[in-house]
C-alpha cells in the first residue's frame, strides 16, 4: 500500500523533503528545525502558578479566541450524534453498551475522558468556555493524567487514588504543560481512545497502546520508523470538528482521491480518500491480471477486509466477552477478589464478572452500507435465539451501498427490566458505588442508575446475552501480509458465512460438478475416438 500512493501524495512528501533539507542548510545544524511558530514558554499569560484546568483555559482562551465556541460545537464536547439515516439520538449520554454499560449515573468516573473539565452530573454547564480542557488533545509533555472519579479533572494536590489503596498520585504541574502545548498525537488521542471501555484495548480492538509507536507490520501508516502518520493525518481537523464516525461511517466511498487541504464535505478517513477505488497497480501479461482482478474485488470488499487480518497484534489482548452475571462473588473471607490467567490479565472481579480477552483475532465479517441502528434506552428489546443486539449494521449484497467488512464482535451478558423489557442503567462506579459492592445488590445499583437516568424500572430484572459491532479500520498491515486468495475462497474460508455472492472455491454443487465432469469424460473420450479414427485413416492411406 505504501508504494500505492497517489502523484498528489507523492509530490507532497517531495516538496517537504526539500523545504526541510533547505531549512537544515540555512540553519546550519543538523537538528530539525521546529515546526511550530510560537514558544509558548515565552508567553506573558503562561508565566504564572495555575492552580486548576479552568485557569489554564482561560490563559489560552486570551489569545485562541474562538477555540472554545469550536469545541462546543463538536460530538467530542456534546458526546451527542443525531443520525441522520434513522433520527437516532446517539452519544455517550444516551447509548447502552455490553462492556461498563452506561455513562449515565456514573459521569465521574467515565467523564475522565470528556474533553472538559467537571462533568459529575446532569447539571454541568455545556455553555461555560472555561470547561473546555485544552490540554488533553495538546499536551506534549506525556505527564498530563486525568484519573477517573474526579470528573475530568487531573490531580490538583497529592491524593489517594483509588481511595484506600494506599497510592499518592501527585498532581500535575499545569505550568509546565501549558508552556510545551503543541499538536495532537497518537499519545494524546490514545489517551481516550486506546482505553474506551475501561482498559488498554478492551472496547475497540483495533486500537491500543501498542498504536503509540508501532512497528510497520502492525500498521503501515503508524509506523514510528516510517510514515509515522498521527491520528490527524487521515482525522484532519478543521475547526475542532473531527471527521470519521463509528456512529454513522461511510462504508463505500465512490468519491475517489481528493487533495488534503482542499475544503471537502466527503469523509476524509476512508481508504479510497488516498488510494482511490481501483488501488492496485495493474500489470496485464499472458499469464497474469492479478492487479486487475483485485480491483474487481474492490467494488464488494473493504479494503480493511483484506489489509487487516486480525486485530490485537501489537502485544495487548482485547476484550471479546464480559459477562456481568456472574458478579458478586466474594473470597471464603468475604471480601471481593479478582482472578488472573497466566498472563497476568483479569478474568473475574467480583465487582464486574467474567472476561476472556484475545490476540491476533480473525474477524468476522458483514455485509455493511454504513447504517446503525442502535437499541436505546427506552427501546424494547429484541431477544431473538436467547440474545439482544446492542447495535445492529445494516447492509445486503445488492443495495448498491454496501460493502464486506471486518467487525469485532464484543459479547456480553447483562442485566435488563424483566416487566418493562428495556436495557437498564447500573450505577456501579464512584466513591459512593463502593457499599454495592461490599453488600451486592443489583436491584440497588440499578435503581439508583434508571433514577439518575430519569427512566422508569420495575424493579424486577434479568439477565440476557448480548452483542454489539465495531467497525474494524486501524492496525493495517503490509500489502506481503494481506490476505491470500485461499483464506476466502475455500469451503471454510474466511467468508463461508457471507450470503449474496458466489464465490470460486467456496460456492459449489455436486449436481453441477458431476455434469461438468461427465461433459468433460465426453469430451475427452470424443477427442480419443476421433484420434483413433484418424490414425486409422492415415494408415488406410498409407
Amino acid at each position: 500500500m505504501k508504494k500505492q500512493r497517489t502523484h498528489w501524495h507523492s509530490a507532497a512528501i517531495f516538496i517537504g523533503w526539500l523545504v526541510s533539507f533547505g531549512t537544515l542548510i540555512s540553519s546550519g545544524t543538523a537538528a530539525a528545525a521546529s515546526a511550530s511558530t510560537a514558544d509558548h514558554s515565552k508567553f506573558k499569560e503562561l508565566q504564572q502558578a495555575f492552580k486548576s484546568g479552568p485557569e489554564v483555559t482561560k490563559a489560552c482562551l486570551k489569545c485562541h479566541t474562538e477555540a472554545a465556541k469550536q469545541i462546543h460545537k463538536t460530538t467530542h464536547w456534546t458526546w451527542e450524534y443525531r443520525n441522520p439515516a434513522n433520527g437516532q439520538l446517539l452519544g455517550k449520554k444516551h447509548l447502552i453498551n455490553n462492556f461498563c454499560i452506561s455513562e449515565m449515573s456514573n459521569e465521574a468516573f467515565c467523564n475522565a475522558c470528556h474533553i472538559g473539565y467537571g462533568w459529575k452530573d446532569d447539571t454541568f454547564d455545556f455553555t461555560k468556555q472555561e470547561n473546555v480542557d485544552c490540554l488533553v488533545c495538546h499536551d506534549t509533555t506525556g505527564g498530563y493524567k486525568k484519573p477517573t472519579g474526579l470528573a475530568g479533572h487531573p490531580v490538583y494536590k497529592a491524593m489517594e487514588l483509588p481511595p484506600g489503596s494506599g497510592k499518592i498520585v501527585q498532581p500535575v504541574d499545569l505550568k509546565k504543560v501549558a508552556q510545551a502545548i503543541g499538536k495532537s498525537s497518537r499519545d494524546t488521542c490514545g489517551a481516550c481512545h486506546f482505553y474506551g471501555g475501561g482498559g488498554d484495548g478492551v472496547k475497540h480492538g483495533d486500537m491500543d497502546s501498542s498504536l503509540s509507536a508501532p512497528e510497520r507490520k502492525l500498521d503501515v501508516h503508524m509506523d514510528a520508523t516510517g510514515s509515522d502518520f498521527p491520528c490527524a493525518t487521515c482525522h484532519m481537523t478543521t475547526g475542532h470538528q473531527v471527521p470519521g464516525s463509528r456512529y454513522a461511517p461511510t462504508a463505500k466511498d465512490k468519491g475517489g482521491p481528493r487533495l488534503r487541504g482542499k475544503t471537502d464535505t466527503r469523509n476524509l478517513t476512508t481508504c479510497e480518500a488516498c488510494h482511490g477505488e481501483r488501488p492496485h497497480p495493474v500489470k496485464v501479461t499472458w499469464l497474469n491480471n492479478h492487479g486487475d482482478k483485485l480491483n474487481d474485488h474492490a467494488s464488494k470488499i473493504a479494503c480493511q477486509t483484506c489489509h487487516i487480518p486480525s486485530f490485537a497484534r501489537g502485544g495487548v489482548a482485547t476484550k471479546l466477552s464480559w459477562d456481568w452475571s456472574t458478579a458478586g462473588k466474594l473470597s471464603p473471607e468475604g471480601k471481593p477478589f479478582q482472578k488472573k490467567d497466566e498472563k497476568g490479565r483479569v478474568i473475574y472481579d467480583s465487582k464486574k464478572g467474567d472476561f476472556t480477552f484475545g490476540e491476533f483475532v480473525v474477524p468476522e465479517y458483514a455485509w455493511f452500507n454504513g447504517r446503525v441502528k442502535y437499541t436505546l434506552l427506552t427501546d424494547k428489546l429484541e431477544i431473538n435465539n436467547g440474545v439482544a443486539h446492542i447495535n445492529s449494521f445494516e447492509g445486503s449484497p445488492d443495495d448498491g451501498k454496501s460493502m464486506i467488512w471486518p467487525v469485532k464482535v464484543f459479547r456480553g451478558s447483562q442485566p435488563y427490566d424483566a416487566v418493562n423489557m428495556t436495557l437498564v442503567v447500573p450505577h456501579t462506579t464512584g466513591m459512593d458505588a463502593t457499599s454495592y459492592w461490599k453488600n451486592f445488590n443489583w436491584e440497588k445499583a440499578i435503581a439508583t442508575g434508571m433514577a439518575s437516568a430519569h427512566a422508569p424500572f420495575s424493579g424486577k430484572i434479568a439477565f440476557v446475552k448480548t452483542e454489539m459491532y465495531w467497525p474494524i479500520a486501524h492496525m493495517v498491515a503490509p500489502k506481503e501480509d494481506a490476505l491470500s486468495c485461499q483464506q476466502c475462497h475455500s469451503a471454510n474460508g474466511r467468508l463461508k458465512n457471507i450470503k449474496g455472492v458466489y464465490m470460486p472455491g467456496r460456492d459449489a454443487s455436486k449436481l453441477l460438478d458431476m455434469a461438468g465432469w461427465i461433459i468433460a469424460l465426453l469430451a475427452l473420450i470424443g477427442v480419443l475416438i476421433h484420434g483413433g479414427l484418424r490414425i486409422i485413416s492415415s494408415n488406410k492411406k498409407g
